[in-house]
């Protein structure tokens, strides 16, 4: 491919945007002008040809200028705003110059651009935070119902879910006075609808987990169910992206502060540089690990008494995820695996999936056996333990 003739700079906002480009010699060819977003379209095709190189910044509309302009010029680059610190901390910044450093920077070779995941990608990580917006309205309302208890010195329902639609009674006629009543029927209906609408974003979750054959790699770890591994393949995207293991786990932020600098070196806590949703996913599934696969209660007591309870947690929450890449890029059992609490994992994922949406009508124990022989593990498994319970899987097909 021949390198372009122009670098173009986009500083994008909601209702419009700010362009500007510079050719290899920085010079100006294209002064700032500003374009309406409804008129982009026109704008492209009168404005911008095969030889432009167009960057811009990560914000609102990026998606879609990016998918707009994707096959009509010679390259598109999108840059993470904290990584243009000489246009974020500029003491005058105007749209216009916005534009005009973008496209000096990048036409400098200074500009290192993100990945823009496909749009599938994007719609599963819409539904990941839509379910975590509702996750956080139902907790939001349930404190403030308790807080209302406790100001009027009530007790809660003598269950072990007092929010379930059987309590509607108890919390719609409490004695207090009218107002508070009404904002405790507030708090109450706010519940109901955000744990509705959970179930419903999950019952998605659990179609794309069904087909998605990389689900049950990740559910064989520790602590890791059908959500946090719908959640951890939206933030992930396609594993191959990742040379190796170090690159996911700076890619999550769980990798440690280093500076190096003559005969100073230092390391401290961990960046954070990174996907917050893959990073509280890991730390979740560590908790897990931590209390009930033996080798990470080893790994956790091991840990603890020299850094902690929670920073072992996030120690043990970066080594899983090393497992994870592993997993994914290999396509194999993960070598600390228990073959009969992968069972139990995959047992319960099939449940969670739904029967209806497992593969060519197969009941639990045969998704379980068929998982299992995929990971070339369990051959001499033949019982699942459950509660009082024992169920008989099918026989292995590699024990032949």
């Amino acid at each position: 491919m021949s390198p372009p003739a122009r670098f173009v700079g986009l500083d994008i906002h909601k209702e419009y945007l700010v362009a500007a480009a510079v050719n290899a010699l920085q010079e100006t060819v294209l002064k700032p002008q500003r374009v309406a977003i409804p008129d982009l379209a026109h704008w492209i095709e009168s404005q911008l040809c095969e030889q432009d190189a167009v960057v811009l910044e990560m914000t609102t509309n990026t998606y879609a200028v990016h998918d707009a302009l994707l096959g009509r010029v010679h390259s598109v680059t999108v840059v993470h705003p904290p990584h243009v610190a000489l246009i974020v901390r500029a003491q005058v910044k105007t749209d216009r110059k916005a534009a005009l450093s973008l496209a000096q920077l990048h036409a400098a070779g200074l500009l290192v651009g993100v990945w823009i995941p496909p749009k599938q990608v994007r719609d599963v990580r819409a539904l990941v935070a839509q379910r975590w917006k509702m996750v956080r309205l139902a907790t939001i309302a349930k404190n403030r119902l308790h807080s209302a208890l406790h100001r009027h010195h009530l007790e809660a329902p003598p269950s072990s879910l007092p929010f379930s639609p059987k309590h509607r009674d108890f919390w719609l006629n409490l004695p207090v006075s009218p107002l508070e009543r009404a904002n405790i029927a507030c708090d109450w209906e706010t519940v109901q609808f955000a744990t509705q609408q959970r179930e419903r974003l999950e019952e998605a979750m659990a179609q794309i987990a069904a087909s998605d054959p990389r689900v049950p790699l990740l559910v064989q770890l520790p602590g890791i169910g059908l959500i946090g591994a719908v959640t951890l393949l939206a933030a992930i995207g396609d594993i191959a992206r990742f040379p190796g293991a170090r690159e996911l786990v700076g890619y999550a932020g769980l990798g440690a502060k280093v500076h190096d600098s003559g005969n100073l070196h230092q390391s401290g806590r961990i960046t954070k540089a990174g996907r917050k949703d893959l990073r509280y996913s890991l730390v979740e599934a560590a908790r897990i690990a931590a209390r009930t696969h033996r080798h990470w209660q080893a790994e956790f007591a091991r840990l603890e008494p020299r850094l902690g309870k929670h920073k072992a947690t996030v120690a043990i929450a970066r080594k899983l995820l090393v497992a994870v890449w592993h997993v994914l890029s290999k396509a194999e059992a993960d070598r600390f695996a228990e073959p009969v609490q992968v069972a139990c994992a995959f047992f319960a994922h099939a449940y969670h999936l739904g029967l209806a949406n497992l593969p060519e009508g197969q009941s639990a124990l045969q998704y379980t056996r068929q998982q299992l022989d995929r990971l070339q593990i369990g051959q001499e498994v033949s019982e699942i333990p459950w509660g009082s319970k024992r169920f008989k899987l099918p026989l292995s097909g590699l024990r032949a």
